[in-house]
């Protein structure tokens, strides 16, 4: 089954009622369900959802995860068989970059600037499921022969580490499959009815995987929405949904048109404004909330007046219908848009949160906790020991690793299996004695870890190394330090409660910890109840706001300028559609009529999606369209707003 579901049609219901269905009156045993979606926030939402529907000891039996998460299920109970030994580690986004780059250092010299871009590369080809062996085979180019190249190399050394990134924890398990049919006969029973959320966002090893997991029994209901499809840069093919019908000629389609968030006005602009895309399926959303208040449209001088005017126009709403902040939103198309509207609310002593600032687990003092605790668990993992080696500093200088390294190379075994073996002829005596402290101390370490059950073992760790006294040196301040110590302690905390709620070991409470975002987790406890939302249009995706501005309706903005330049106008459309789909009650677009770029003033065109808009339902704001009496009624509720604070 295929179910289209428009923009706040209710998907997730769907889904956390279809697996109540399936476990509650088809009688399908809880643990051969399984659900997956795309962020750890959407699986724990739709966790807690089914946990309502069905009984205590079915949802625990329940699979209800991401695709990553599933995949390194997978993995691990597979572990043997894909040649891995206990404990591999799990690269992420940075740890890739840098491997990547000190490869290219070491083998080409200036090259390792080229990092950035053979990572994204690498992550396409994986997604594609192209192996390094068929990259460098299909290579025409230098340059194509310079990345696949290093794709070859860099497999290798994930190899050589006992290590995966994040693509290879849905591509192994799909090449497992291909190759290992009594392996796919295996899952295959033991996932009797799979359920996908967002299905248009997945990318091809994605599908293959569902495709794989369910064969040709079909036993799966997928949720999606074309129209919503906005990630195409990182893999996503809308066409998914389509190639299902294809596969399976059965299909049974089921389309959900009824709106429950928006006005009648805002769902007919938003129609309007997508039908200018060509469509799989066709539908047409519609609500029964009134027709509502029209969309306006506000013209600003420039950048600056264009966040005074969002700012000032929400302190003055919220005043004259006393509403909370916690009630808007402000949507835009690149993070570097949210900068001016920050200083604004500050200086108007508006509470505002920031969506999709720095991860957690990209914060330099949580790399380097997990870098300690990688090593503990997967000695062979050199990234994580060329991280710790000097945090805190231990005087193991450059040339003492260099040579360190250089004797693991020949010797063909880890950096931290090179320390015992190292002898004075390769490096210094002085470094040698530090070396071999270091890897007694790391052994002794592992072994407490063991021995206490992980979590106390690991604050020892943290008083060995003195890692608090250690940020107090390296920090701006002590309340700096402070902040940075209190997220080490977050973390721990959280390996401890994944060991006790999951009863699971350190080692793979540390795995799940990799894979979740526990950002997502802290910010809710941070942000506060009432605070203005600022996000990008792409962070805004099933989220909704009674009052949202959408600002930068400009072409070269929205849509962007490389998107113009690379033909991809439909994706922006659709990135537009999800901005005006957020909105509730109330719909405000800004564009500005010149902008500061690189140092220059440059004159700015109204986005086209303006233009696609049907004319008699905008309002525009700015120039000559303020009429007297729409100022003279906006200022009487202002001043009975102020009565009704005073009184």
């Amino acid at each position: 089954m295929l179910v289209l579901a428009g923009a706040g049609s209710g998907k997730t219901s769907v889904i956390t009622r279809k697996i109540a269905y399936l476990v509650n009156d088809c009688k399908l045993p809880a643990a051969s369900v399984a659900a997956v979606t795309f962020t750890n926030k959407a699986a724990r939402e739709m966790r807690e959802r089914v946990a309502a529907l069905v009984s205590a000891n079915a949802a625990e039996q329940l699979t209800i995860s991401t695709f990553h998460q599933l995949g390194l299920k997978i993995i691990r109970t597979e572990r043997k068989t894909l040649g891995l030994k206990n404990g591999f580690s799990i690269f992420d986004g940075e740890d890739t970059r840098t491997l990547i780059r000190d490869l290219l250092i070491q083998e080409h010299g200036a090259e390792g600037d080229q990092a950035a871009l053979i990572q994204q590369r690498i992550s396409q080809w994986k997604n594609d499921r192209v192996i390094p062996e068929q990259a460098v085979a299909a290579a025409q180019s230098p340059a194509d022969m310079l990345f696949a190249q290093a794709y070859l190399r860099y497999q290798r050394a994930l190899t050589a580490y006992n290590a995966l990134d994040f693509d290879d924890l849905i591509l192994r398990p799909t090449l497992l499959f291909e190759h290992s049919p009594e392996l796919l006969t295996k899952w295959q029973n033991r996932v009797q009815h799979l359920l996908v959320d967002e299905y248009q966002d997945t990318n091809s090893s994605q599908y293959l995987l569902v495709r794989q997991l369910v064969g040709d029994h079909g036993r799966f209901t997928v949720v999606g929405d074309d129209d919503q499809s906005i990630y195409a840069w990182r893999g996503a093919r809308p066409e998914n949904l389509a190639q299902l019908q294809d596969d399976y000629p059965g299909l049974k389609i089921v389309k959900l048109e009824q709106n429950y968030r928006s006005t009648a006005r805002i769902l007919k602009a938003a129609n309007t404004l997508i039908a200018n895309n060509a469509h799989l399926f066709d539908k047409q959303l519609w609500s029964e909330l009134g027709y509502g208040d029209a969309l306006r449209v506000i013209r600003c001088a420039d950048e600056h007046a264009e966040a005074d005017q969002v700012v000032a126009e929400i302190v003055d709403h919220k005043l004259r219908k006393g509403t909370r902040f916690g009630d808007y939103a402000v949507l835009y198309r690149g993070n570097h848009q949210s900068r001016l509207l920050e200083l604004a609310l500050q200086q108007q002593q508006v509470p505002y949160h920031l969506s999709g600032g720095t991860s957690f687990f990209a914060r330099n003092e949580v790399k380097d906790v997990m870098a300690y605790l990688r090593l503990l668990l997967n000695e062979n993992d050199d990234n994580a020991f060329l991280r710790i080696a000097n945090v805190p500093r231990r005087k193991l200088g450059t040339s003492t690793l260099e040579a360190l390294g250089t004797f693991a190379t020949a010797q063909g075994c880890s950096l931290a299996l090179a320390c015992a073996r190292i002898s004075a002829a390769e490096v210094p005596e002085a470094g040698l004695k530090r070396l071999r402290e270091f890897q007694q101390w790391l052994n002794t370490t592992r072994r407490r870890c063991a021995s206490d059950n992980g979590v106390s073992g690991i604050r020892q760790l943290l008083r060995d190394i003195d890692y608090e006294g250690w940020l107090v040196q390296i920090s701006s301040s002590e309340e700096v330090a402070e902040r940075r110590m209190s997220n080490v302690h977050f973390l721990v905390d959280g390996l401890q409660r994944v060991m006790t709620e999951e009863g699971v070991p350190l080692e793979d409470a540390i795995a799940r910890m990799v894979l979740r975002d526990l950002l997502e987790q802290q910010d809710e406890e941070e942000k506060g109840p009432d605070s203005v939302q600022l996000m990008t249009l792409h962070a805004s995706k099933g989220l909704e706001f009674p009052h949202v501005y959408i600002i930068g309706m400009e072409e070269n903005l929205l849509p962007h300028r490389v998107s113009i330049e690379e033909g991809n106008i439909e994706e922006e459309r659709r990135l537009a559609y999800v901005g005006i789909t957020r909105a509730q009650q109330t719909l405000a677009m800004t564009m500005a009529l010149k902008r500061s770029q690189f140092g220059e003033t440059v004159q700015c065109e109204p986005s086209r999606f303006i233009d696609e808009l049907p004319a008699d339902d905008l309002q525009f704001q700015g120039g000559d369209e303020n009429t007297q009496e729409a100022n003279e009624k906006r200022g009487e509720e202002t001043l009975a707003g102020l009565k009704e604070l005073f009184a």
